[in-house]
């Protein structure tokens, strides 16, 4: 059935009929709260080993949960990391494996969309008796196509559907489900309403409605994505407290710096400064949302979960050296070395986590499907989710662990990762030669991926060799470029 005329049936049903609220032990199935920061760094939270940015909300919530060492995104990018955590599926699966936009503008926005058949996690907790929202960035389906969150499993979605839009913190208008809102005060060139502040009253209403029933609440931020901006009651903080950077400067012909232009980056003169704010916005958003869900009671049933989509950018001026965003790791957005997919992660929910716990259990962004079916108490088997659930880590219990990790990116001549045990393989610029040398690295004792292994171990290199066929299904819509001549 057409996934757009689903929801609107969906929503007319919702409503005369009983959620299915009660597992069979006659309990309220647990909510889920996934918080995604863009573009935050490994190294970017105090704990785990940030020195000059303050994140005491963050670190909060680290110190009630657990703090997950070795956990990755979907991708080094933002659809693809998306499109990974809602199928369950790794990027050699996944039906989005780039940031494709296919010709549409800002008249026409949004990027390409997953497919009608894609199974996301929303729908099948939104099927089972789930109010869902997310609140954010989608970068899914422009609005109105298959891909929109209104139809991929959300009731309610308020934000940016379209990632290019997303990068300008005082935009024309944000998305309410089919609607378009328009922000006041924000007319292309005039800077009223800070986007994120509006979409994050809209996730706090949305808790507040749905406090007595189990919810999915999806909240991807945009921050701290560039550009580099920030309002200035939060500039005034942190002005003068680091050391002046190099100017950024648009490339822009004509660009006047006093003049906001949707549809490129605003960074702010004070780099530093501004990624600072932004970084202090995040964490107070998270922790009022921390406090929601306390002073509605309701956290004890309450999973959240902290993460970022991919490592640090570059891009607006953002200088992640500065701030040692990676931490020890080497790469930043767009690599496959451990900066660009190894991303913090915090998971909270008094009385099942042990309070200010740690994990060095390998997982990514797939599990994120399968840990939440078995949160939601549903006895169901899905095909084709590459995911494990991490439920058992997170509750002391006997953890099942992966053979392997695996990504794949299109962009920068064709890159392949490979997570095995303590080993990590790395192959660049296969799209040009699929037989490209691969590079291996022990990260138990090479956590920067400083020293190729390879030569050393072929043993090992064939493993991953060997995985990074097996793993890697082609995509017409994505597809490596020898594969384009492959398959005409």
């Amino acid at each position: 059935m057409n996934k757009i005329f689903t929801f609107f049936l969906v929503a007319i049903l919702l409503g005369c009929q009983t959620p299915k609220d009660k597992t069979a032990a006659g309990k309220k199935p647990t909510n889920i709260i996934f918080i995604m920061a863009d573009d935050l760094g490994y190294g970017d939270i105090g704990v785990y080993g940030q020195s000059l940015l303050k994140t005491p909300n963050l670190d909060r919530l680290a110190r009630g949960g657990m703090r997950f060492t070795q956990h990755y995104s979907g991708a080094t990018v933002c659809a693809p990391s998306r499109s990974s955590l809602m199928t369950g599926q790794h990027t050699g699966h996944t039906f989005i494996r780039g940031n494709s936009e296919r010709g549409f503008t800002l008249a026409n926005e949004g990027q390409y969309a997953l497919e009608s058949d894609a199974l996301t996690i929303a729908e099948v907790l939104r099927d089972n008796g789930y109010k869902t929202g997310a609140f954010g960035k989608w970068g899914l389906g422009y609005p109105g196509s298959e891909g929109d969150p209104n139809f991929q499993g959300f009731d309610e979605f308020y934000g940016y559907n379209c990632q290019r839009v997303a990068h300008n913190y005082y935009p024309t208008h944000l998305w309410n489900n089919q609607e378009k809102d328009s922000l006041v005060g924000n007319d292309g060139k005039t800077t009223e309403t800070y986007a994120p502040d509006l979409i994050h009253q809209k996730a706090l209403a949305f808790l507040d409605k749905n406090k007595s029933e189990p919810f999915f609440m999806y909240y991807p931020s945009v921050i701290p994505h560039a550009e580099l901006i920030a309002p200035e009651k939060y500039m005034a903080k942190y002005r003068g407290q680091f050391l002046p950077e190099k100017k950024y400067t648009a490339r822009k012909k004509g660009f006047d710096e006093k003049e906001y232009q949707v549809g490129r980056y605003n960074s702010q003169a004070e780099g530093h400064a501004a990624f600072a704010a932004m970084v202090d916005i995040l964490d107070q958003q998270v922790g009022e949302i921390l406090d929601k869900v306390h002073a509605l009671g309701i956290a004890e049933n309450t999973l959240i979960i902290f993460t970022s989509d991919n490592g640090p950018h570059l891009e607006g001026g953002a200088d992640p050296d500065y701030f040692d965003s990676n931490g020890p790791l080497r790469g930043y957005k767009r690599d496959l070395y451990e900066g660009g997919i190894r991303v913090p992660m915090i998971a909270y929910w008094p009385t099942k986590i042990s309070a200010n716990s740690t994990t060095n259990h390998l997982s990514a962004f797939w599990d994120f499907f399968p840990t939440a079916i078995e949160i939601a108490g549903l006895q169901k088997k899905f095909n084709k989710i590459d995911g494990i659930s991490f439920l058992p880590t997170l509750t002391g219990r006997n953890q099942e662990k992966h053979q392997y990790l695996y990504w794949e990116f299109m962009e920068r001549g064709g890159r392949q990762a490979v997570r095995l045990e303590q080993w990590k393989g790395v192959r660049m610029n296969m799209s040009r030669d699929p037989n490209a040398a691969i590079e291996l690295y022990r990260l138990t004792d090479d956590l920067g991926e400083e020293n190729n292994l390879a030569d050393q171990h072929p043993e090992i290199v064939k493993k991953m060799e060997d995985i990074m066929r097996q793993a890697h299904q082609y995509s017409e819509i994505f597809p490596f470029k020898y594969e384009k001549a492959e398959n005409p």
